[in-house]
């Protein structure tokens, strides 16, 4: 049997210090490193005092299906191959996939190398629920793709991490407002560990109103799960009164419904706008039936 292994290394998101003794010695011993940015694995080693040892290769999305049977047959022989991408855990979102379903299917032994992970730093930073989450890679670049994805999010109860470019999380936050509700929470998480870290929380509407300004650094974004369609319909039938009150004493029944809405961060002025719709014709129906008795 091979002594050879793959290792999948977790490297810092910014601070060198928070790589683990166990990345630092594998970073020395490992026969070969295949790096998603040889010149940033090279920089981190640097930083953290200690030597590659072995052969540098570089493996990013491109050349990584091209990279496998090499990386491959070198663990046959014998090898100890560690991955590393540019920060955090190797495949979340970060080239290693193609290269550990390789090395499963070949009955080679896959490590982990555990350590920082800006999925899971955003998580428990964000002030929202971490019991059940899910990760949903990079946002869509293009803005129908993006819709359409927001979308499958509104009845997602889970709390939701994804990453976005800097350059397009203000479309993101816009968009995020217009298909869940400019009312739900949400925590944007920029350059995580790093000297100008900074966490800004609030709602969609809010988040999305302070990114107009122009945003830089690694962007991470936690969205909070959505309430029970069935507790937010019944919540919205109760609110119909209210309405219903106010357009008695003379303000617009859209006014009354958005000025209603926003005490309850997960009712739309929408929603409760057609309910009230719904209710005055069913109480038009009921009074144009003849008295069954």
């Amino acid at each position: 049997m091979t002594t050879g292994r793959l290792l999948l290394g977790a490297t810092p998101l910014g601070q060198p210090a928070d790589a683990s003794p166990r990345l630092i010695q594998a970073l020395a011993e490992a026969d070969v490193v295949a790096a998603e940015d040889t010149r940033r694995v090279r920089n981190l080693a640097k930083a953290l005092d200690v030597q590659i040892g072995g052969r540098v290769l570089s493996l990013f999305d491109r050349v990584e299906a091209t990279r496998v049977a090499t990386l491959l047959d070198a663990i046959e022989a014998g090898a100890t191959v560690l991955v590393v991408s540019d920060a955090g855990m190797p495949m979340i979102s970060d080239p290693g996939y193609r290269l550990v379903t390789a090395c499963v299917a070949a009955d080679l032994p896959v490590q982990c190398l555990p350590g920082p992970s800006a999925v899971t730093t955003a998580l428990v930073v964000s002030g929202l629920p971490a019991e059940k989450f899910c990760f949903e890679g990079f946002a869509p670049r293009r803005g129908s793709a993006r819709r359409t994805w927001l979308a499958t999010l509104a009845d997602e109860r889970r709390t939701c991490v994804f990453f976005e470019s800097p350059r397009r999380l203000a479309a993101c936050l816009r968009d995020a407002v217009d298909q869940l509700g400019g009312a739900r929470q949400a925590a944007v998480c920029r350059e995580l560990t790093k000297t100008h870290e900074e966490v800004i929380r609030g709602s969609l509407e809010e988040l999305a109103a302070w990114s107009t300004g122009g945003v830089l650094g690694e962007i991470t974004v936690v969205l909070a799960g959505a309430t029970p369609r069935s507790d937010v319909s019944t919540l919205v039938a109760d609110l119909v009164d209210e309405v219903e009150n106010l357009v008695t004493g003379g303000i617009r029944i859209k006014d009354a419904c958005s000025h209603v809405a926003a005490g309850y961060p997960e009712v739309r002025s929408r929603q409760l706008y057609e309910a009230v719709l719904t209710s005055r014709r069913a109480q038009q129906s009921d009074e144009g039936e003849p008295d069954p008795g």
